[in-house]
């Protein structure tokens, strides 16, 4: 393989990637320090690129600064929006920065007299390449959860979108209910958000379905404990039917009502409070207004409605969702290797 010392240590990110990839398939969780090695790689890469080529003067050398301005400029802060409007996870954007500075320009590989990438683009910016690329595997994944669904009998209108589980499988399934009592819904409760509450309760979804009546009078919740993040790699466990919590935690201790005195939980409940708790099914207010941090945006209606659906069905929709990682993994390496495939079909059409 023939290509500049760059570009060859570019193809180190593959792997980086594919392993990304396969733990957000498995935890739905990226640790954060995995992005800052990327930034300071990419960014490295880069400043050997222009010191190879300087002066700066030419018109090659200004193009090459021109598409490393695009991907830095717009692709890298295109990340940022996509989350900050909702539709990225944080892991998806730093993912997508960490692309914006590693593959700029298109990359240049001569293997066995085949030149990779096979499709280049008129503008040159590879970052943008791998974004396309991305975005046409994404669009692809309703129509393989479409063909799971028909391969196992569960032809529906909604087979595009969602797929019948068995409630019990719940607490190891990522995703996102997609029904509430009165029938299919894309609002439904978040799977994470389901394990959250479960974990401060200190209870199983067995229970819940064992004794829905009784845990949904808001009076029998007891001590609380650590919600965690709600990933479904770390505890509770259930050890005898006790809730045995293994995420870290102040000590190992429960978590008590956060009252004024130092943090120890009140002797007595105000007036206001024991209102809050008669109107309050399930305790979801009470959850919500404890827990140090949101859960995936899942409101005190929603909680509920979950709540009641999971504890009376043994099978429910869910909508299993796709890390935007999965694809942005693949779609590097199909950058990498055929180019820039909505070009290449663009260019069939005769439009470029």
């Amino acid at each position: 393989m023939v290509a500049t010392l760059p570009d060859l240590l570019r193809l180190v990110v593959v792997p980086v990637f594919a392993w990304a990839a396969i733990r957000d398939v498995r935890t739905r969780r990226l640790p954060n320090r995995l992005w800052p090695p990327l930034y300071l790689f990419g960014a490295l890469l880069l400043v050997w690129e222009i010191v190879t080529i300087w002066p700066l003067g030419g018109f090659v050398e200004m193009r090459f600064l021109v598409r490393v301005a695009i991907s830095l400029l717009f692709v890298a802060p295109l990340g940022y929006a996509f989350w900050y409007l909702g539709a990225f996870g944080g892991a998806d954007a730093k993912a997508m920065i960490a692309l914006a500075v590693l593959f700029p320009t298109f990359p240049a590989y001569d293997l066995a007299g085949v030149t990779l990438p096979l499709v280049d683009t008129q503008l040159g910016v590879f970052s943008l390449t791998i974004l396309t690329n991305t975005v046409l595997l994404g669009l692809a994944y309703p129509v393989g959860l479409a063909v799971f669904n028909l391969v196992r009998g569960e032809a529906s209108r909604l087979m595009f979108f969602a797929r019948p589980v068995a409630t019990d499988s719940l607490p190891d399934r990522h995703g996102r209910l997609f029904e509430d009592p009165d029938g299919p819904t894309r609002n439904g409760l978040d799977l994470d958000a389901l394990r959250m509450y479960l974990r401060w309760r200190g209870r199983t979804l067995a229970d819940v379905r064992a004794d829905p009546d009784d845990l949904r009078d808001p009076a029998s919740v007891g001590e609380t404990f650590v919600p965690t993040d709600g990933g479904t790699h770390v505890g509770p466990r259930t050890d005898g039917g006790r809730a045995v919590d293994d995420a870290p935690t102040d000590g190992g201790r429960a978590v008590d009502d956060a009252a004024p005195d130092g943090g120890h939980a009140a002797d007595a409940e105000t007036d206001s409070d024991a209102d809050r708790e008669s109107d309050d099914p399930w305790a979801a207010e009470r959850f919500l207004d404890e827990i140090d941090h949101g859960a995936y945006g899942t409101d005190a209606a929603t909680l509920r409605e979950g709540l009641d659906v999971v504890a009376r069905e043994d099978r429910v929709l869910v909508s299993p969702g796709m890390p935007f990682v999965v694809p942005m993994a693949v779609g590097l390496v199909a950058s990498l290797t055929y180019g820039d495939a909505l070009f290449a079909a663009l260019g069939a059409l005769g439009l470029v």
